[in-house]
């Protein structure tokens, strides 16, 4: 971005990504913007400028969190038409894709690394093999790691490539459910204790969870179905202790589903937000565990 004249005689101003740089007359950069600039209107709106591009960036990365965790189709002509922004770019590229059929099944055997998108060509991409392949196809599937199959050995070639994925993919911390599982409550994390309630609530709000009517919440979306992973955490007052309880999960009719029918990405991305928050529970010494 190009120097900016200053109110302030001699003195111009420039944003460098999200950062708002300063010159003297002399033309040298000097290491911070003079106090005397800080109600500048060219640095006030290059300041605006710079909150607006973060925002911008964090909203791409949200949305493509969004599309990983509930498994849904992205057409290409979508990514074609967000891919010169270097925000969505940073967010989309070297994710793990897979072209979407007419039957709408996502062939993972021809999965790859994204690294471009046309809306002529296609979604370009590094194959497993190695190999910048084109695909040809109207939508990709960016799928949950719980999904792809040999993920440790997607992750040791991610490596190899030198891929940095700004989204949580490949290593995303995955859970699968247990072979053999009964009723509607998972109570691995259950009885974590939290000083005071709020802090159990404003942890689930920091890692991005809705709280409502005591739960932490996470809205998934499995096979096309809406669902909703719900954690406990505690209804008393806010500044009350707390014991966090049963995780679940709900259909869109709020019927508690039996855990042997929840799905893959369900249980993992549920049980992720379980263990999140439950990390933050008070540490209880021995001493005290045996009392």
């Amino acid at each position: 971005m190009g120097w900016i004249e200053t109110e302030a005689g001699g003195y111009t101003v420039a944003l460098d990504g999200t950062d708002v740089l300063c010159r003297n007359a002399a033309g040298r950069q000097l290491k911070q913007v003079p106090p005397k600039l800080r109600d500048d209107v060219a640095v006030v709106r290059l300041r605006q400028l710079a909150e607006w591009l973060e925002r911008h960036e964090r909203e791409c990365g949200e949305q493509a969190d969004t599309w990983l965790v509930r498994s849904l189709p992205v057409p290409v002509a979508l990514l074609a038409r967000v891919w010169p922004d270097a925000a969505w770019q940073s967010a989309l590229r070297d994710l793990v894709v897979a072209p979407v059929g007419a039957d709408g099944g996502a062939d993972m055997s021809r999965a790859g690394f994204l690294r471009d998108a046309d809306g002529e060509k296609g979604a370009g991409i590094v194959d497993l093999d190695g190999d910048s392949v084109r695909l040809e196809c109207e939508s990709v599937l960016i799928p949950h790691p719980v999904l792809l199959e040999d993920l440790d050995d997607l992750r040791e070639f991610a490596v190899e490539l030198g891929v940095e994925q700004k989204v949580e993919q490949l290593f995303r911390e995955v859970w699968r459910r247990p072979a053999e599982t009964s009723g509607t409550e998972w109570k691995a994390y259950a009885d974590g204790r939290f000083q005071q309630l709020r802090h159990a609530t404003a942890r689930a709000v920091s890692l991005g969870y809705r709280v409502r009517g005591g739960q932490a919440l996470c809205p998934l979306v499995e096979d096309g179905r809406a669902l909703e992973a719900a954690y406990w955490l505690g209804a008393d007052y806010p500044d009350a202790e707390a014991l966090t309880g049963s995780l679940e999960w709900r259909g869109r009719d709020g019927r508690r589903l039996p855990l042997d029918e929840v799905g893959p990405v369900a249980w993992s991305e549920g049980e992720r937000m379980a263990a999140l928050v439950y990390a933050g529970r008070v540490a209880v010494d021995d001493e005290d565990a045996l009392r």
